[in-house]
């Protein structure tokens, strides 16, 4: 005689999400609200949300507005510095340039109070608002009280000195070696 199997055939009850046999029309209490399953599945009887939870909700997007927008505002600060400065340096660089292309003496000018720098043979160059600008130059290239130059020889050496740039507490300094005329940038303040 041989032996018959019997077919395995699997059947499907619903399941909610979370694990609970739900039948079409059963109705159960979950956290004080009635739940109906409908073909569409579960829904509350309850909808909305309540003033306070808009309100904490509110107050969380308003924190973090202030939030991004005082970063924003930094980093903006940031970057006109740290851009300022390389434009600094750019001119410094062009300044010594010429002098050795040219075989004769050229000045790299800054004057604090007008806020401007000049290479050699370009215009002067303003520099953003909000930022401020000093120099630290030999006595003999001081042209007023807060103007003065930095000279740069055919060799390639200079008379030294460095350029501030400054944004509130941020400082940025360009430094000229007075034997070698090589031009270095550093960041002073850890913010920046």
């Amino acid at each position: 005689m041989a032996q018959t199997v019997r077919p395995v055939v699997k059947a499907r009850t619903p399941i909610s999400r979370a694990g609970i046999e739900l039948t079409k029309g059963f109705r159960f209490p979950v956290s004080g609200f009635r739940v109906q399953v409908t073909d569409h599945g579960p829904q509350t009887t309850e909808h909305g949300f309540s003033l306070i939870e808009l309100m904490v909700v509110m107050m969380l997007v308003a924190m973090l507005f202030a939030v991004v927008g005082v970063s924003v505002s930094r980093s903006i600060e940031g970057a006109e510095i740290r851009n300022a400065s390389r434009e600094v340096v750019a001119g410094i660089r062009h300044t010594r340039g010429q002098a050795i292309i040219q075989r004769q003496q050229q000045v790299f000018h800054v004057d604090a109070d007008a806020k401007t720098w000049t290479a050699a043979e370009r215009e002067p160059v303003e520099i953003p608002e909000g930022l401020d600008i000093t120099i630290n130059t030999a006595r003999s290239e001081l042209t007023g009280e807060n103007a003065g130059g930095i000279r740069f020889y055919p060799d390639g050496a200079s008379t030294g000195g460095s350029v501030e740039l400054l944004a509130g507490e941020r400082t940025w300094e360009v430094e000229v070696s007075w034997l070698t005329g090589e031009v270095s940038i550093k960041r002073e303040s850890d913010d920046a």
